[in-house]
């Protein structure tokens, strides 16, 4: 079986040859299911998307991003849509993944995909959308950190930190304190504090 960081670093290889334009070892295209694949890329106007991925302990979070038009979020489709394209990415990891470990990859839909739409303009819109997956091999009470955290701060640095944010006053400072409370003009160019803001004007 695998180990967690053997999984990462298999999951990380199979992203770096997620980019759009990316060539197999034939020198073709690698295809992973989004929008920006279909057409033309020379005649026809092509859709920005792609997408992204995160660890969240025992589970893979896919991140999907796109500009789409605003006539498609209306679509009675457009959350089936949105839904499939992530099932291509999930797969598409999987396959890749399968071809560069020599391993497969379970990954398990851990909730519902989970969509912000935000408008740009009157007629594209901006949509970003997750979904989580439950990451098959990986152990959570082998692989969680037990035992307390230690103080690792070194002793000199640590003595430094307890000096606060000013330190100790220099034997050759002769400022005086500055004044605390609320300050108060009482002429002549002459600031004094009070130390009750309900009490009458006056220096204290």
């Amino acid at each position: 079986m695998a180990t967690t960081m053997e999984i990462v670093r298999g999951i990380s290889q199979v992203m770096a040859n997620s980019h759009d334009g990316a060539l197999d070892d034939s020198g073709e295209p690698i295809k992973v299911g989004l929008k920006r694949e279909e057409g033309n890329p020379i005649n026809d106007s092509r859709v920005m998307d792609g997408f992204s991925i995160s660890f969240y302990g025992t589970q893979l979070c896919i991140h999907y991003h796109a500009e789409i038009r605003l006539k498609d979020v209306h679509d009675k489709s457009f959350e089936s849509d949105l839904e499939q394209t992530i099932k291509d990415v999930a797969s598409f990891i999987k396959k890749e993944y399968k071809k560069a470990t020599g391993s497969s990859l379970s990954l398990k839909s851990a909730g519902e995909v989970d969509a912000i739409i935000q408008q740009t303009s009157r007629v594209r819109t901006w949509v970003q959308a997750t979904q989580l997956f439950d990451i098959g091999g990986i152990d959570a009470d082998t692989e969680a950190v037990k035992g307390e955290s230690k103080d690792s701060v070194d002793a000199k640095f640590k003595s430094f930190l307890d000096q606060g944010g000013w330190g100790k006053k220099a034997k050759n400072d002769k400022r005086k304190e500055p004044t605390q409370g609320q300050p108060i003009y009482t002429g002549k160019g002459k600031v004094k504090a009070r130390k009750d803001v309900n009490s009458p004007l006056k220096a204290e």
